[in-house]
């Protein structure tokens, strides 16, 4: 039974007092206070109540510097029944950020401090039969943070330091994706619960092996549950695998500790697949607690998919070293094509507002892989239900970016990791572990010459925990991961088989990307400026134009706070990669937005079509990024309110299973490559065809083996900048259209404007809607 205790709380606040004030001390009466929704975040309180400005408009979002040091009183009256007999009951938030004193009918009962995972306080003695009083006092995380100092060793962005020992999402200090907004609420669900003395603690679900062509797995299940029963010899767990009604596996097994697993040889079942390799076929899973009379006890039900991963990988690479890095599910290696999960807001509460949206892009982009990036919270068990259901791998970091952390923070990682992987580890979707996000590139970038492979966290503490709690799936120190082999060889990162690969961000057909040696691309993006649409919505009118030295397009790039200039390089670099393309930069913003977007899709276009060109030399690449988590200016395809770059078009058309493509130009000639990312041959017809002329430049069937890539044919290189539509038809009479920018740069703007016309665009791509057909 749970008492449910989202809705409307009053929120009263002030700039903290001291690290201890109990609610009799607080002076309510002399606190402002508004109605506050939970879940929720204070900040979006305060826009509601008109005492905060809209937050994405202009320079607002400075103005919540003023309270970042300020403390948050949330309180709430509920009624509850008397804890039933035996019962403990237990209040639950979800998401609490972060620094937090909960009291409950004037006790303390807990003290919050990790906005990432769930707090739970036990509350039996505390809770009333009828009406209670809740009040939680989150105090300020930047004061926290501002009283401990930094060691030397440390490292984190300038405006980062005070984040090094709180956890919280680290983008929320700032980043050049995200604002600096380092929030306080209680920003997931929020709950009492009674826990019956007997129940289940945990329950584990892998699949250690399978056949696929007998149909056959072994499942490992561990479990483990808690009573105030003694005598338990004549107890038994019943497993049960269910799927669309039908009965996959039954069995009954005894028990003799609080503490029981099995192996499952099961028979007659389908293996769970990413998009494009096969079906994500799902199982329901039921574990059972029966007593000595057969009456359950406790049930535990999840959702499980049958198959197994590795990440075969090798610590190097080089030219004479070729190496490895390659996901194989079921004993397949898998392409992996897809994106890096960004914040969905920069308020999480919001969250799942976005989220059924964003998954519907992955799907439609045709994605078999998200990367949750380390500098976010963990997503939500929808997210994963989500990627479950439709065959999206998902590898997932532990909440750590670009910053080494203080040694003292090392509990606090591994009691959240613990909660983590616990909470997960049943997805058949995740696919990886990872310890962090860039961090062994930050011991490189500090310039202190500190070995990466030194780091306690990423080496020992989160390795150990996925060790121990979840040892049929790959773990990865860092992304990037630069391997003791690699210090060796003189730490160069360009020798780490997976690599984001960011450097100068000029040409995208230049030196840097080409030569890269990266089998994998874990990150990997260019600049797209967002529809005319999106900056009024964000921009103040004076504001919305000239890119050059605006106050308000530097603080959407997104500056952190008005001195901190680091990152404000970004608008001036999507200039200069416009250049690349035209020579020129257009003088009003309609053309600007419309260069913009065509030169980030046509890099991210290059950029996917080389890695898979390659197959299996390479073996996958995760673009940056789908959506933004905010209004900015940025590298995503799809702006904060859902308004889709020419990019997501293009990616769309160069992820499909199988996809036609041209090579860049060896010798006199491009080469046509066809690349099949199914587990069946693939058979059509292609064609391409000069959109100038008309002229038809090859013509041809198709035959690729499954898993392969096959080259068709090839086309004569020309000096004239042009355009050439790939059109082929597959073996079920479906149509597919690519298309390949040919000749030497510069283009021109109008030129490439015409040749749009023939690219069928959909009207939902708004740069390029307002183009006459």
């Amino acid at each position: 039974m749970r008492i449910n205790l989202t809705g409307d709380w009053l929120l009263s606040y002030r700039p903290q007092q001291s690290q201890w004030v109990a609610p009799d001390e607080a002076d309510f009466a002399n606190m402002p206070a508004v109605t506050a929704v939970v879940p929720g975040n204070v900040e979006l309180d305060l826009m509601r109540a008109g005492i905060l400005p809209d937050l994405a408009v202009g320079n607002n979002i400075y103005r919540l510097r003023e309270f970042e040091t300020y403390e948050w009183w949330y309180r709430k009256r509920f009624t509850a029944p008397a804890v039933p007999t035996g019962h403990r009951a237990q209040i639950v938030f979800e998401g609490l950020d972060c620094l937090a004193h909960v009291w409950l009918n004037g006790v303390l009962v807990g003290e919050g401090t990790n906005a990432l995972v769930p707090q739970r306080f036990d509350v039996t003695t505390a809770l009333r039969e009828g009406e209670n009083e809740l009040v939680v006092r989150i105090r300020s995380a930047v004061l926290e943070g501002r009283e401990r100092v930094p060691a030397p060793l440390e490292s984190a962005l300038p405006c980062g330091f005070e984040s090094l020992a709180v956890r919280k999402p680290p983008h929320c200090y700032g980043w050049d994706i995200m604002p600096r907004a380092v929030s306080a609420g209680i920003w997931r669900v929020v709950y009492v619960q009674f826990l019956p003395p007997t129940r289940w603690r945990s329950v584990y679900w892998a699949t250690t092996a399978m056949d696929p062509s007998r149909r056959s797995a072994v499942l490992f299940v561990d479990w483990d549950f808690i009573t105030d029963v003694h005598t338990i010899d004549d107890w038994q767990v019943r497993l049960r695998l269910t799927r669309d009604g039908k009965t996959a596996h039954e069995s009954l097994h005894p028990v003799f500790h609080t503490h029981g697993r099995a192996r499952l040889h099961v028979q007659g079942v389908d293996l769970w697949y990413p998009r494009g390799y096969g079906d994500p076929v799902l199982y329901d899973a039921t574990v059972e607690l029966l007593d000595e009379r057969g009456r359950v006890l406790d049930t535990h039900h999840c959702r499980i998919g049958i198959r197994t991963v590795e990440l075969k990988r090798t610590d190097i690479t080089t030219p004479e070293e070729p190496g490895e890095f390659v996901f194989v599910v079921n004993g397949v290696k898998v392409f992996a094509k897809g994106t890096n999960w960004v914040p969905l807001d920069a308020f999480h509460s919001r969250d799942l507002q976005h989220l059924h949206r964003a998954i519907e892009m992955l799907i439609d982009l045709n994605c078999n892989m998200v990367r949750c990036w380390g500098g976010n919270v963990y997503e939500s068990e929808d997210f994963f239900n989500l990627c479950d259901q439709h065959g999206i791998m998902v590898w997932q970091d532990f909440a750590l970016a670009c910053a080494i952390y203080p040694g003292d923070i090392i509990p606090a990682i591994r009691t959240e990791a613990e909660e983590v992987v616990h909470r997960l580890r049943n997805h058949p979707s995740l696919v990886l572990w990872c310890g962090n996000n860039e961090i062994d590139h930050t011991y490189l970038w500090s310039g202190q010459g500190v070995d990466p492979n030194t780091d306690r966290i990423s080496r020992e503490v989160l390795a150990e925990v996925v060790r121990r709690l979840d040892p049929f799936r790959p773990y990865l120190p860092s992304s990037p991961f630069v391997s003791e082999e690699v210090m060796r060889r003189g730490g160069d990162p360009n020798l780490s088989p997976e690599q984001h690969l960011w450097g100068p961000r000029d040409d995208f057909k230049g030196p840097f990307y080409t030569r890269s040696l990266a089998h994998f691309v874990s990150e990997i993006g260019y600049h797209g400026c967002p529809d005319r649409r999106t900056l009024e919505q964000f921009l103040e009118p004076d504001y919305l134009w000239h890119w050059q030295d605006n106050e308000q397009w530097l603080t959407h790039a997104t500056r952190p706070l008005p001195r901190m200039t680091d990152f404000n390089y970004r608008i001036p670099l999507m200039a200069s990669q416009i250049a690349v393309l035209f020579d020129t930069i257009p003088d009003n913003l309609d053309d600007f937005i419309l260069a913009s977007q065509i030169s980030q899709a046509e890099a991210l276009k290059f950029f996917i079509e080389r890695w898979r060109q390659r197959k299996w030399r390479t073996t996958g690449i995760l673009w940056w990024n789908l959506r933004d988590g905010w209004p900015i200016i940025s590298d995503a395809i799809v702006d904060y309110y859902f308004r889709k770059k020419l990019a997501y078009e293009y990616v769309k058309r160069v992820q499909t299973d199988v996809c036609a493509m041209l090579s860049e130009p060896e010798g006199d000639s491009h080469t046509l490559i066809v690349v099949n990312d199914t587990l069946l041959p693939a058979d059509g017809e292609i064609e391409v065809i000069d959109i100038d002329s008309g002229n038809q430049l090859i013509t041809a069937a198709y035959h690729v083996e499954p898993n392969d890539r096959a080259v068709i044919g090839s086309v004569a290189k020309v000096r004239r900048p042009a355009m050439w539509l790939i059109r082929w038809r597959d073996e079920t009479g479906r149509t597919f259209l690519n298309h390949y920018l040919v000749g030497e740069r510069p283009f021109n703007l109008e030129q490439y404007r015409q040749w749009l016309k023939h690219l069928q665009i959909p009207a939902d791509i708004g740069s390029v809607a307002k183009i006459d057909t």
